[in-house]
């Protein structure tokens, strides 16, 4: 399963530690995740969107939103067609956020924001048409049972989507993106966040990832099928889908 990292050296469990430092970057989370990606993390997005399109779900449940880029960016990418969104995280900080880009663009009747933990979350069995998640299951304190409760809140046959940051095993690629993530991210991210913990954590929670054929492998045991992978950007990132 991966080395379990933790944001912070404290006693807290990991996902008080990780609804504790997103709180804190709340303020600037957007700015720098589109700065660090130079926009990049749009089109990847919008690649997996492309994915849940095919599928043309009325309800989507958008888990680990954090400010609600991902279901955001779905609305503007037409889906869904009918029916909400509702986006789930555990930072309300990042929600509050979330709420007033939301409120700013009109979209409070399509898109839905809930505090709430990924592996408990407040939702009957066999709600929504399907599941969605950018890059947030590697914060997840227990991956699996994270992806678990994803699966019983989908409705059978319904697909769930997984972006997630990958390690690219190709040179010059990894390593450019080794010294990008482990040197530069940490030093304008600790600049402009004033938290000097959560872009040294970043990459080490990507180290600890058990990506690829381990990832696939944790969802099938979790009842998925159909399970797949596409490799994004030399393969920084990738998409996971699999069905229930």
């Amino acid at each position: 399963m991966g080395t379990k990292v933790t944001p912070y050296s404290n006693e807290a469990s990991k996902k008080e530690q990780v609804a504790e430092m997103f709180d804190n970057i709340a303020h600037s989370y957007d700015f720098l995740n589109h700065f660090f990606s130079l926009g990049i993390d749009k089109l990847w997005r919008k690649k997996a969107i492309n994915i849940l399109k095919k599928e043309n779900p009325g309800s989507i449940l958008d888990v680990a939103t954090g400010t609600g880029d991902f279901a955001l960016q779905s609305i503007k990418n037409g889906l869904p067609l009918s029916g909400k969104i509702t986006g789930l995280d555990i930072s309300n900080g990042m929600l509050e956020v979330g709420r007033k880009k939301i409120t700013k663009k009109n979209l409070s009747d399509r898109i839905d924001m809930v505090q709430g933990d990924s592996e408990n979350m407040p939702f009957e069995d066999n709600t929504f048409d399907a599941t969605m998640v950018a890059f947030g299951v590697r914060n997840f304190q227990n991956l699996k049972p994270g992806l678990q409760d994803m699966y019983r809140v989908i409705k059978p046959n319904a697909l769930c989507v997984v972006l997630e940051f990958s390690k690219p095993k190709v040179f010059p690629i990894k390593q450019l993106f080794g010294f990008y993530f482990k040197k530069i991210m940490p030093f304008f991210g600790k600049l402009v966040s004033k938290d000097a913990r959560a872009y040294t954590y970043l990459p080490e929670s990507v180290d600890a990832f058990p990506e690829g054929e381990a990832f696939k492998g944790i969802m099938k045991e979790c009842g998925y099928r159909e399970i797949e992978q596409k490799m994004l950007f030399g393969g920084v990132a990738s998409i996971y889908w699999g069905r229930k």
